[in-house]
């Protein structure tokens, strides 16, 4: 074959290859184009049923405020009344059922057929909707620990009262020895108890520092939808009436539907409401500070820690004003005293030298009666008295001055 015979039989491969080339790409494009528009088919099919709602949690995000109202909304409930929990104002009432687990693991075959079937019957039996809620605690053992010192207490008190009887029978020598063995066998009694519960609360102890040890508690939700409640044919309080008789109704009969399970169950009550609802939105917190403590604080704890600044201010002003205007009152009354008041308290301060004045005016008013000359004398008389008292009183006060001296010089 000659040169040029190859070369075309070349540039025909290429032709061909490129021609297959070009082939495959159109199919490639066309595949890919028909996958976009099925994916754009299902976004817009998706988005007209949540178009709505993606722009209201935008709007929401956009919008977000920390206010009371934004805090309730997103507890998604309103308040909990009646051993009921109330939504979207009185429009959604929710009645909680908690079962008590049951360990399927250590049963026969025969129970577990037993529970499998009973299961199957609660949930043929369902006319309504319901949901199953599981909740992970941590043990708190606290209280069972208090509870076991107590005890161990009271086991420690009789010990010693009976320790104390054995020896008072020792001591006094009337008793027999069978007696006192009686006394003793009773005193070690008591002490193999003391000690049994001694270890069982350091045992309880070190569990409770075990962060590990859980506990799941199982709840069967009810809810109710009052139509009533939208048609606005009576007020709230009958509404609520007719939830309560509605969910009550449901809920004892899925109890007893339940007990075919072997499964115990019982309606939550309004503090146990408000223990489940705390420990799913506050799950560190209740750890360290339990609902039970809560509610001895006060629920104000939640979420207030301390007294208004200026309501502090006020309380101390009010004391202080209180105070002062005591202080004036008194004052007042020491300067504004009556003027028979002053009077008498001079008289009582100047009261002998009154009295001398007064019998010198008697006597010098009734010479006449009396005598000149004897009247005469006694006003001398009452004089040289006066005279005599104020040199004694000086007397003394020298003579205490004295002594005082001495004494100073004494200590010195």
């Amino acid at each position: 074959m000659t040169n040029e015979e190859i070369s075309q039989i070349l540039v025909m491969i290429l032709s061909i290859m490129f021609v297959i080339l070009i082939t495959l790409c159109v199919i490639f494009l066309m595949l890919k184009i028909k996958e976009k528009k099925q994916k754009e088919e299902i976004e817009n099919a998706f988005n007209d049923k949540t178009g709505n709602e993606l722009k209201k949690k935008e709007l929401n995000k956009i919008d977000s405020t920390y206010s009371k109202q934004s805090i309730i909304d997103f507890m998604e409930f309103d308040k909990i009344e009646d051993n009921m929990i109330i939504q979207k104002k009185g429009k959604r009432f929710l009645m909680v059922v908690e079962c008590q687990g049951v360990n399927y693991d250590l049963m026969s075959n025969t129970e577990k057929v037993g529970v499998e079937e009973g299961f199957q019957q609660f949930l043929n039996t369902l006319r309504h909707p319901v949901q199953i809620y599981i909740q992970t605690r941590t043990i708190n053992l606290e209280n069972s620990i208090e509870t076991y010192k107590k005890k161990i207490k009271d086991i420690e008190d009789a010990y010693t009262q009976k320790l104390f009887e054995y020896r008072t029978m020792q001591s006094s020598g009337i008793y027999s020895k069978k007696d006192l063995d009686k006394v003793y066998f009773e005193i070690t009694k008591q002490k193999n108890l003391l000690e049994y519960g001694k270890d069982l609360v350091a045992n309880t102890e070190k569990m409770s520092l075990n962060k590990n040890v859980l506990n799941k508690k199982y709840y069967i939700i009810i809810p109710y939808f009052p139509e009533e409640a939208v048609d606005g044919k009576y007020i709230y309080e009958e509404v609520k009436n007719m939830a309560f008789s509605e969910l009550y109704t449901k809920s004892q009969s899925i109890i007893r539907t339940l007990s075919s399970c072997s499964i115990n169950g019982k309606i939550l009550s309004s503090n146990e409401l408000v223990e489940l609802l705390y420990v799913a939105y506050n799950r560190d917190e209740s750890e360290v500070f339990g609902i039970d403590k809560i509610l001895k604080s006060g629920y104000e704890e939640l979420y207030s820690t301390a007294p208004d600044v200026f309501e502090k201010k006020i309380k101390a002003l009010d004391k202080e004003i209180e105070e002062r205007a005591i202080d004036l009152a008194n004052e007042t009354i020491e300067k504004v005293k009556s003027k028979p008041q002053q009077i008498a308290e001079t008289k009582q301060e100047d009261l002998e030298e009154l009295v001398r004045r007064m019998a010198e005016i008697i006597l010098s008013e009734n010479k006449e009666y009396v005598g000149q000359e004897i009247a005469d004398q006694a006003i001398e008389e009452i004089r040289k008295t006066e005279e005599e008292g104020g040199e004694e009183q000086n007397e003394e006060v020298k003579e205490t001055t004295k002594t005082t001296r001495r004494k100073r010089a004494t200590t010195k």
